[in-house]
């Protein structure tokens, strides 16, 4: 069976739709985190309003955004800089314990676009 190649019209299109799933998802959880829990940061305790509540995250305490149990247990709201400050320590963490031949492995366990080339090359 011969190999279908996409387009890069329905590339730009599968890409898009991929992001737009992404954040319909994301948008999903933060909404019910924000309904459980006090809109406040989980590390630096700054309180949040609705005039910036925009800058409260959902951080998930596995890493893994496909863990989203109802009753919020794999959550916290964290703001954007505890947010960034928490991966980046997380992946300096992994770094620092990694030997140099594994070096070449993904920092994060979570990326959303991981099947992404997979899903281009499926015939369709």
């Amino acid at each position: 069976m011969a190999e279908k190649k996409l387009s890069a019209e329905q590339q730009t299109q599968l890409v898009a739709s991929m992001r737009q799933e992404e954040q319909l998802r994301q948008m999903s959880y933060r909404e019910q985190a924000l309904k459980l829990y006090p809109h406040v940061c989980g590390r630096c305790t700054r309180e949040f309003t609705n005039k910036n509540l925009r800058e409260l995250t959902v951080h998930h305490r596995d890493h893994n955004h496909d863990n989203n149990p109802a009753d919020g247990s794999n959550w916290e709201l964290l703001c954007v800089y505890c947010h960034d400050h928490e991966h980046t320590r997380n992946v300096q963490e992994h770094r620092t314990l990694e030997s140099p031949q594994e070096n070449s492995k993904p920092s994060l366990s979570h990326s959303p676009f991981a099947k992404l080339g997979e899903t281009l090359n499926n015939d369709k």
